[in-house]
């Protein structure tokens, strides 16, 4: 079929099934079944249909769609922190299953703006948009959420672990995960095992820090509070604290990073203090970011499975929006312990000395 330029103008304003009905000769019902795909028609009529209305720039309306109780094939996915590669790793994933679906996805920046305020109508807004939402808010309180729990849009959470919440959860584990790489360095020898913390606002650092002083119980060692040291999940936090670690009186034989960001700083800390990992000084993390195996030694850490994370969020949203309610739902998957260059036996005990006077003594 050749349309001419003439054919493609629309009576005015935004283009309609009616003006697509018009300007290829069928009727308006048959417009509807071939740009929704239900109810026949015929093949060669459908692309018919869809090459008229891409010559007119046609473009469906949601919102209409939504009042006559249709679905959009849309799915929202709302974020509060795009500078975690954890979370970066959580979109790709969700992102490569939506689309495996047949769907659509819009993503979207719900940090607080200047000033800390946060909108209350995203929900409202989503609403008119979207089939279902999936919300990576990591540092949420419960009462932030109440909003998305009044809505019955069906909602899904990504990895959260911050409160209690009536709300769906899809998520990974923290606790075993933190459990076994401590007993994998308990395992190795090591005895004086220090941890620095994350922060506390996603509720993952203290499951984590959990596991470790399990770990530890369950071997019959004591917890030393000096060991134990407060980062902020960053590279910079974990290269501070550990520069403190490795310049006390009585120096750790391993550190275990709340994650892999502030495990690099540690390594970078300890390359700094002249200490060789994993030789002198073990150090593992948590997360298994895309840099963990990169960086040098390799990272021995704990792996989060994020393909299987945003599968699983997917399926449950979908489930919710085919079948109803999923609410209290919670679905938390295993992680597992991978082991590469960082972690080794401790050395035989020696005069204890910090690192910053035996770098010192080298330069002499």
């Amino acid at each position: 079929m050749t349309i001419s330029p003439d054919d493609t103008q629309p009576l005015g304003g935004r283009v309609t099934v009616t003006d697509i009905a018009a300007v290829a000769g069928v009727s308006v019902m048959t417009v509807s079944r071939a740009l929704s795909g239900k109810g026949y028609v015929a093949e060669g009529t459908r692309a018919k249909v869809h090459q008229v209305a891409q010559s007119l720039g046609y473009v469906a309306n949601i919102g209409a769609k939504v009042m006559k109780g249709g679905r959009t094939g849309v799915l929202g996915l709302l974020v509060s922190d795009f500078q975690s590669p954890v979370v970066a790793a959580i979109i790709g994933a969700t992102s490569r299953m939506v689309k495996q679906a047949g769907l659509d996805l819009i993503l979207y920046d719900i940090a607080p703006v200047a000033g800390g305020k946060t909108r209350n109508d995203i929900g409202t807004m989503f609403s008119s948009l979207c089939d279902g939402l999936l919300l990576i808010l990591p540092g949420q309180h419960a009462e932030q959420l109440d909003q998305f729990q009044r809505l019955s849009l069906p909602v899904v959470l990504v990895n959260y672990w911050r409160a209690p919440t009536p709300l769906p959860v899809v998520r990974a584990d923290n606790y075993d995960g933190a459990h076994g790489i401590t007993q994998h360095l308990l395992d190795l020898g090591h005895r004086r095992i220090a941890f620095i913390r994350g922060t506390s606002y996603s509720g993952q650092s203290a499951e984590r820090e959990r596991g470790y002083l399990a770990a530890l119980a369950a071997a019959g060692i004591a917890a030393d509070p000096a060991l134990i040291v407060d980062g902020a999940f960053s590279q910079q936090s974990g290269f501070e604290q550990g520069r403190a670690l490795l310049d006390s009186p009585r120096l750790p034989t391993a550190v275990f990073c709340a994650n892999d960001l502030m495990a690099q700083g540690v390594l970078d800390a300890a390359r700094m203090a002249g200490l060789s990992v994993p030789e002198q000084l073990s150090v593992v993390g948590f997360d298994d970011i895309p840099s963990a195996a990169q960086c040098h030694p390799a990272l021995t850490t704990v792996r989060q499975d994020y393909e299987q994370l945003g599968e699983n969020a997917v399926r449950l949203l979908l489930q919710h929006i085919e079948h109803g309610s999923q609410r209290g739902v919670r679905i938390e998957l295993q992680s597992h312990l991978v082991i590469r260059d960082s972690t080794a036996p401790p050395q035989p005990a020696k005069p204890v000395r910090s690192a910053r006077a035996s770098a010192a003594t080298k330069r002499r």
